[in-house]
């Protein structure tokens, strides 16, 4: 047998015996896009620790050079793998190769790369070319990194255009979008509510992100109140 399919069968195993019943019935429930045989029903931070020591045992690389995986925890498994690569260039090298195949919400919000915090300058193009694919989860993961890097201290309003320029009708990207105008309302008010004042996101969009930013304790009452009369106001979107 191969060593890369030892490996793969070997991991399987390993990830087979951490499962949580319970747990799967949970994740099946928040994970509507993924069949339910799929899931194992691994909690994310055994998951996580998992793969620190894969990576740490030098298996990492077999497990990031694989095809397509039969689990949803394997996804979230290769996902927590790219995580850790420290180097900028590799870590987006496995990234673009992985993006493709992300089919969920739940792996595509999970995946965090430590180094891209450091490397915010060398984000940014591979950030406005994810937001221009054709794969609804490349789009939802663009979204999320311009939420989580560029809303403090490296914001600029143009970001707030290149999120608002998104006009997808899938779910999950337009929920991405309203959860970062939403997140803007709390970080950056006097640049994000001229979306909303002046219409500038489609109905949907425009009522979601008023529903979250309300729901958020970092928005304060009087900040809600003027929020919630925007969406009483007869909508007129304005393209």
């Amino acid at each position: 047998m191969a060593a890369n399919e030892h490996c793969s069968r070997t991991v399987k195993s390993e990830l087979l015996a951490m499962a949580d019943p319970k747990y799967k019935s949970f994740s099946a429930k928040l994970t509507p896009t993924v069949a339910p045989e799929r899931i194992i029903g691994i909690r994310i931070p055994a998951l996580r620790a998992y793969a620190k020591k894969l990576y740490k045992d030098g298996r990492a690389s077999l497990i990031l050079n694989e095809g397509e995986h039969e689990f949803f925890e394997e996804n979230n498994l290769h996902a927590f793998l790219i995580e850790q690569i420290k180097d900028f260039e590799r870590c987006i090298y496995e990234l673009e190769r992985f993006l493709p195949r992300i089919d969920n919400w739940a792996t595509c919000d999970s995946l965090r790369p430590k180094c891209f915090s450091k490397n915010k300058a060398s984000l940014l193009p591979k950030i406005s070319k994810w937001l221009n694919s054709e794969h609804e989860y490349t789009v939802r993961f663009a979204i999320e990194c311009l939420m989580l890097y560029y809303l403090d201290e490296d914001f600029d309003e143009s970001y707030l255009g290149l999120v608002a320029k998104v006009k997808r009708d899938e779910y999950y990207v337009k929920m991405m979008v309203a959860w970062y105008f939403a997140t803007a309302l709390a970080k950056q008010w006097d640049s994000a509510l001229p979306y909303l004042d002046e219409h500038r996101l489609c109905e949907w969009v425009h009522q979601k992100t008023i529903q979250k930013a309300c729901e958020s304790y970092r928005i304060t009452a009087e900040q809600k109140e003027y929020l919630k009369g925007l969406k009483d106001i007869k909508y007129a979107y304005k393209k």
